[in-house]
């Protein structure tokens, strides 16, 4: 790494840690002695997306951030939890090494979460991604998570 204050091309670590998703690194110069601060960040890869139509878009956290947003309205869900359900869905496809996903199985990674944080959310996610076009549509997902929930209660 080079010094900003002399631009000797070397500098030793003295401090690492991690903080918002980067490294904090604390250096020294190793010719004029001076401390400065560089963060690290871990380059994830593209990520596109294949919509129902066919066609391809590059995946953008913001609107997945806004449509799982708009599904948890007034429920008692911090916004810190949307934001984690985006770092999965991009964690989840960069760890299977994917450059395309479809929109689909984006829907699907996105349900399962919400599926253990909030039931109502769950539906209103679901209404929308499975685009329901009947109210026998909502009736089988209620029930599908009102099972889950039976099924929960006789684990214990």
């Amino acid at each position: 790494m080079k010094c900003p204050y002399c631009n000797f091309p070397d500098s030793k670590v003295i401090d690492s840690r991690p903080k918002d998703n980067k490294i904090k690194r604390r250096r020294e110069c190793i010719n004029c002695g001076a401390r400065f601060t560089t963060f690290e960040e871990i380059e994830k890869p593209m990520l596109m997306v294949e919509k129902r139509s066919g066609s391809y878009e590059q995946f953008d956290r913001d609107k997945l951030v806004k449509s799982v947003y708009s599904a948890i309205g007034k429920r008692p869900i911090p916004l810190n939890q949307v934001n984690e359900i985006a770092d999965y869905v991009e964690n989840y496809f960069a760890n299977a090494l994917k450059s395309v996903a479809r929109s689909k199985e984006i829907g699907e990674v996105v349900l399962d979460r919400l599926r253990e944080i909030d039931p109502i959310a769950y539906i209103r996610f679901a209404s929308v991604y499975e685009d329901f076009t009947d109210i026998n549509s909502f009736f089988a997902v209620i029930n599908e998570v009102e099972n889950k929930k039976r099924k929960d209660k006789t684990d214990e």
